[in-house]
């Protein structure tokens, strides 16, 4: 009787202390953050229709379609190969640009200077 009940009493301790542990294993376990997938880059086109360099952004119209992108630190403009800066971009300038969306604003990651068109030949 005495090993029956010591039995007993063993089994029931093997059994919550494997109980807590696993229960201290599930709890302990870090949760990993859903990773959010990286925004699409989207491309648009046109001419620069108004520059805004307090807010650093611009309008881009392409026949009626007109779009506003904001530009960051991290926005790189060039023509060519040759690097602009933000400032130097001016109405009337035929542009690229890659953006993604972020929340409702449109903002630029790059944006490609086009040469300018070439004038119309003078009729004599």
């Amino acid at each position: 009787m005495r090993k029956l009940i010591l039995l007993i009493a063993l089994l029931t301790l093997v059994a919550f202390v494997s109980g807590a542990m696993a229960q201290e294993k599930a709890t302990t376990a870090p949760a990993k953050p859903a990773a959010a997938p990286a925004p699409k880059m989207e491309k648009f086109s046109g001419d620069i229709k108004s520059v805004d360099a307090m807010a650093k952004s611009i309008v881009v119209a392409k026949g009626k379609e007109e779009k506003t992108f904001a530009a960051t630190a991290d926005t790189k403009i060039t023509k060519g190969k040759e690097a602009l800066k933000f400032e130097d971009l001016k109405a009337g300038m035929n542009v690229a640009i890659q953006y993604k969306m972020e929340m409702d604003k449109m903002i630029a990651g790059t944006i490609k200077v086009g040469a300018a068109p070439k004038a119309a030949p003078k009729k004599k």
